[in-house]
């Protein structure tokens, strides 16, 4: 169960559903923003100009193509052998999805992190 503040934040964004290859199918290949929940806590934000291909790269890509796969690399390392781009995909598996097509994706975005400090992010914008 979300907390009142976030639900406020994500009303308008897709429903939330397993971050698996199957749901990002599903996604538009149109600007927006995406976020990633762990029990229910948004461990990151992200934008992008086509969400389909970018989250299909957070599952598949590399560490250098993703920081969400960097950081979900690293913390996974920290509990054993390095971990590889399966090992990643399936945490992430156990993950929520939810997405929101935007014109804005930078501006909505930035005001997601700043509310929110999201762990995966790794830059934080400065409140104006």
């Amino acid at each position: 169960m979300l907390d009142p503040l976030i639900d406020d934040l994500l009303a308008g964004f897709a429903a939330p559903r397993p971050y698996t290859m199957e749901a990002v199918a599903d996604a538009p290949r149109a600007p927006g923003v995406h976020v990633v929940l762990d029990g229910g806590t948004i461990i990151y934000v992200g934008r992008t100009g086509n969400l389909r291909n970018r989250l299909r790269q957070h599952l598949t890509g590399n560490r250098e193509s993703s920081v969400l796969h960097e950081q979900v690399g690293q913390l996974l390392d920290k509990q054993g052998p390095v971990a590889t781009a399966q090992d990643i995909a399936d945490w992430l598996g156990r993950c929520e999805l939810r997405w929101q097509e935007t014109d804005n994706p930078e501006g909505t975005k930035e005001a997601l992190v700043l509310a929110l400090k999201p762990r995966f992010n790794r830059q934080v914008p400065k409140p104006r």
